[in-house]
Order: C-alpha cells, then sequence, then structure tokens
C-alpha cells in the first residue's frame, strides 16, 4: 500500500493531538473526526479522519470511470501516489494492450472495497479475455484531506508488485512442460506450490528444452528479478519437455500435508542422491520457505550438535550427556520444556530422544567457539553459500558467535538458521553419512557443479541413526511416526521467536530413501504441527 497510508496518523484538532497507529481506533477516529475539523485559512472547514461510506463509493466510482474509459491520468490522480499509478495504468492500456476493460464493485467494508475486473488483451489478429479480482482502499489524503484511492500496484492485478511492470511480449524463453522423474506431467494448477518453480525453471532452462516461444502477457518482477509471471497467452508457442526430479506422488502428498497448517513448509529429499522429491508452501504470501526460509531449527539442529560432540570427542551416543532441571552459560539460564524430568545419568542417546536441552548447553565450555560451524560446513555442507540446486535456495548459516549465543546454537537458537530443505539434507546426510546436495534438476541439463563436503565417518553416522531411530520409536517423535515401517528416525524441535504467543513448529525425519523436514511458523510444538506434515510426506515413500 502507498506509505501515506500507513504508519502514524495525526489530527490536530483545536489544540489537540489524536495519534492512531495504523488501522487502529477506527471508531474513536471517526468520532473525534465527527466533532472537530480542519478548517483552511478562509475559514471553510476541512474533513478528517477516515473517509464516511459516501466518500469511499464516490471516490471508487470515479477511479473505476476513468480506469474503465483508459484515462490513466484522471484515474491517478484520484490516488494518493498519481505518478506511480498513473505510469502503471498508463502501461495497462499500452504496453499490456487492455482493453473493453468493465469493473464491477462489490458491496464495501469500511474503507476496504473488493471489485472485480474483465478485460480483453490483443495481439496483432489474437485476442484473450482476462478476467480477475482485487481490492482496494480509500484513505484520507494527508495534504488535501480528500478521500483517495490508496495505490497499490496489486489493486491493478494481485500478481502486481512494487517495481513490476505488465506487457505483452514475445516470451524471451519457451513454456515449459515440466515432468517428473517418472514422466507425470506437473502443473501449478493441481500443484499450486510449484507456480513460482515452475517459473523460475522456465526462465532458467527454457531454452534448452527443444521448445519454442509464444506470445503472452505477463507481470515482469522488475523489482525482484524474479521469473516473469504469465497471465495469458496469447500465441502459443511449443513447450519444451524438463525432466525434474520431484515425485508426483510426494508432491501431492506435501501439497495435501500443508493444508490444515498456515504459514508452513516442507521439502523432502531422496538420501541416496540428494534428488528433491517433493515442497511445498501454505503462505499467504507466495513465498517459497521451504527452499527459501532462514529460521532458527530449534531442536532439529540437535543432529548437527550431536555430531560435533562425537567427532570432537566429547561424547558418544552411549556416553554421559546428564540432564539437570536448568543450565547456565555466561549468564543466560537455559531450561528444557514443562514436563521433562531431570535425569544427571543420561546418555547422549537419551538426552537426544527426550530433547533436554540443557544436556547440550552443559558441553558449550568444551566446544570449541568454531566447532559447530565447521561439522556444518565440512561434513553437512551448510553454511557455505554453494548450493546449485537449480532454483534459488538458502544454504543455511551456522555462525560462531561468542557469548549467550555459542551455547544456544546447541540447540537451534541464537543465530543458526535454517530452511525445511536444509533440514532434510541435513537428516539424508545423517542417515546415509554422505553429503550429497539437493537438486531438483539434473547437474547435467546446466553442467553445474555441486557442493561438496566430507560427509560423516561410518562410526558418527552410525551413532546418529540409532539416536534418531530410538527417537522415532520411544522419544519425542514416537506418537507421529507410529505406523511407520521400514528404517526410520526423527528429531522434533521448537524455537521460541519475540513476539511471538508460541514457537516455531519444527520437525525432521527419514524412512527408507527418504528425508523430510517441516516448519510452521507459530506452531507450537516439533509433534503439534510440523510433525504431522513430515508423517504424511513420508507415508508416501511406501
Amino acid at each position: 500500500m502507498g506509505t501515506r497510508s500507513k504508519g502514524v496518523r495525526v489530527a490536530v484538532v483545536s489544540g489537540v493531538c489524536a495519534t492512531m497507529l495504523g488501522g487502529a481506533g477506527y471508531g474513536m477516529y471517526t468520532f473525534a473526526s465527527a466533532l472537530n475539523t480542519t478548517a483552511t485559512a478562509d475559514g471553510h472547514a476541512l474533513p478528517t479522519g477516515p473517509p464516511g461510506r459516501e466518500e469511499v463509493e464516490a471516490t471508487t466510482a470515479k477511479f473505476f470511470a476513468a480506469w474503465e474509459k483508459n484515462e490513466p491520468e484522471q484515474a491517478a490522480a484520484l490516488t494518493n501516489f498519481p505518478e506511480a499509478a498513473e505510469a502503471l495504468l498508463t502501461a495497462y492500456g499500452s504496453d499490456a494492450h487492455l482493453t473493453q476493460v468493465h469493473v464491477t464493485p462489490g458491496r464495501a467494508k469500511g474503507d476496504s472495497v473488493p471489485f472485480r475486473v474483465r478485460a480483453t488483451v490483443s495481439y496483432g489478429e489474437e485476442s484473450r479475455p482476462l478476467e480477475y479480482a482485487s481490492r482496494l482502499r480509500v484513505v484520507r489524503g494527508v495534504n488535501s484531506h480528500r478521500a483517495l484511492v490508496d495505490w497499490d500496484p496489486a489493486l491493478v492485478h494481485p500478481e502486481l508488485k512494487k517495481g513490476d511492470s505488465l506487457t505483452v511480449e514475445e516470451s524471451g524463453t519457451p513454456q515449459i512442460d515440466a515432468v517428473d522423474r517418472d514422466g507425470k506431467v506437473l502443473t501449478k494448477e493441481k500443484y499450486p506450490s510449484l507456480g513460482p518453480v515452475l517459473d523460475e525453471l522456465r526462465k532458467r532452462y527454457g531454452d534448452r528444452t527443444g521448445g519454442r516461444a509464444g506470445v503472452e502477457l505477463v507481470v515482469r518482477h522488475t523489482g525482484s528479478g524474479a521469473a516473469d509471471t504469465t497471465l495469458v497467452t496469447l500465441v502459443k508457442g511449443k513447450p519444451g519437455k524438463l525432466r525434474t526430479t520431484l515425485s508426483a506422488s510426494a508432491q501431492a502428498a506435501a501439497e495435501a500435508a500443508v493444508t490444515n497448517y498456515t504459514n508452513s513448509s516442507v521439502a523432502a529429499v531422496k538420501p541416496s542422491t540428494g534428488e528433491i522429491l517433493a515442497f511445498a508452501n501454505h503462505r499467504d504470501d507466495g513465498f517459497n520457505a521451504a527452499f527459501l526460509g532462514e529460521l532458527a531449527p530449534g531442536s532439529t539442529m540437535k543432529i548437527i550438535s550431536a555430531a560435533t560432540l562425537i567427532d570432537s570427542g566429547l561424547t558418544t551416543a552411549n556416553g554421559p550427556a546428564p540432564c539437570p532441571p536448568s543450565a547456565v552459560w555466561q549468564s543466560q539460564t537455559f531450561t528444557n520444556l514443562t514436563g521433562l524430568a531431570p535425569n544427571e545419568n543420561a546418555t547422549l542417546s537419551e538426552s537426544f530422544a527426550r530433547s533436554c536441552n540443557t544436556a547440550f548447553v552443559k558441553f558449550a565450555d568444551e566446544v570449541r567457539t568454531d566447532s559447530l560451524a565447521t561439522e556444518a560446513a565440512q561434513r553437512f555442507g551448510i553454511g557455505r553459500d554453494d548450493w546449485k540446486v537449480g532454483v534459488p535456495s538458502f544454504d543455511g548459516r551456522v555462525p560462531s558467535p561468542e557469548g549467550p549465543d555459542k551455547a544456544a546454537g546447541l540447540i537451534g537458537q541464537g543465530q543458526v538458521q535454517m530452511s525445511p530443505l536444509n533440514m532434510a539434507s541435513v537428516t539424508a546426510t545423517a542417515k546415509t553419512g554422505a553429503f550429497r546436495q539437493p537438486v531438483i534438476v539434473p547437474l547435467s541439463l546446466d553442467g553445474r557443479t555441486p557442493a561438496t563436503a566430507r560427509g560423516l565417518a561410518p562410526g558418527t553416522s552410525q551413532q546418529l541413526r540409532a539416536m534418531m531411530n530410538r527417537t522415532a520409536r520411544s522419544g519425542t517423535a514416537a506418537g507421529v511416526m507410529a505406523g511407520l515401517s521400514g528404517s526410520v528416525g526423527a528429531k522434533t524441535g521448537s524455537a521460541e521467536v519475540d513476539g511471538q504467543s508460541r514457537s516455531n513448529s519444527w520437525f525432521t525425519g527419514y524412512r527408507d530413501d527418504m528425508a523430510a523436514a517441516a516448519m510452521t511458523e507459530d506452531g507450537g510444538h516439533g509433534i503439534d504441527a510440523a510433525g504431522p506434515i513430515v508423517a504424511r510426506v513420508l507415508r508416501s515413500a511406501g
């Protein structure tokens, strides 16, 4: 939305300053404006406060009428950012070749008005219909005191963001028919999470698939640099076939698994090859958090932490890792989840399976400052920013901090950040002992050189598998993993976030030749949200 409608609104009323934050206090603001007004130099009263219903209806009616008549200057003058509005509305009729525009408003709710647009896009002798729904807000002009449309490119089309443009063009790269590892067609209509990734795959590999470009109405994401989003195809080219590593059955399971959990993401890989089998996101913002998320992974990080302790010679799976009720590191006190009984005689395997935070924090004195970061990079391939997946990805971040964050890092808090794809890869490395960089299209397609890492010593990998299996069979993940046959292992996690009522839910696990990890923001404990998501995806491996 336009910046003039956000933040702090101040109405100076007879010497009284009423400050409203964002849109809060609507009733109070309306009440104040009804009693008081701002006057011009000649004494004429000017309205203050949010526009009333009649103003909202009148302003939107004029704006829609000018838009329909392809009068961008007149329409833009009815917004609070006329220069930006005029540029985009002009392009709507010229660059995008959109004509016969008809806007149908819905019922206004306060200052918000939903509407539908029906238009025709033309190129040469070809024309196609375009229909979509959008929404706008009407706000009070800061200086003019007029009721104005709060400018946001998304009101012109919901795919538009700041810096984007709308145009008809001969596509630079042919469309692709993406298929899974078995040749089954993958579409964004059937698998919604694939949308941005299929656009990116087309951008990168469309000219390598033997297809022929067509003519399309596209949103060009100039600001972000993301791949163009196709809205309408006017002249069909010849799509090229692009084989991916995905599994249609696993992808379907992933899409279904995140449906019941808002702000959730999941990724699954094949441990024996590193091939990505599935990923899905359930988010309002369309962000591919499965690959690009950067959040503290909570206790799922204990997979790397346990490997660090073993490889540093500090303990073993069956060696000591006492679990006291609390642990203090450089004046910061760490505790365990409510209800976890302390055990001063616990082994690392038991503390891992029960997800005892204090057992890991107690090792902060003995672990070198850079040990966790070195283990993550050299053994698990994490944190070096060198993955070549085939589409953009975040490769994890494990710093070497001093102070309280050194201990916090051992339990996946502090400065440690991961994505679900990162944790699925970590789990795959723990299972097989070898780091195999995740890929979504074959490396041979464009000659990419994958990231490499040493992987784990056989003894370390064996101990991690045993601890993860114990967690899945009798530890914190047992309830979620119940009923899954085969070779299984898991680790639960929850990560506290400032300002959230609940922690982020994390869970990672493997079953035979599939490893999956999930994250749900504000989801609670690992078994509450992320766990059921991972379990449903792992069932598709049967």
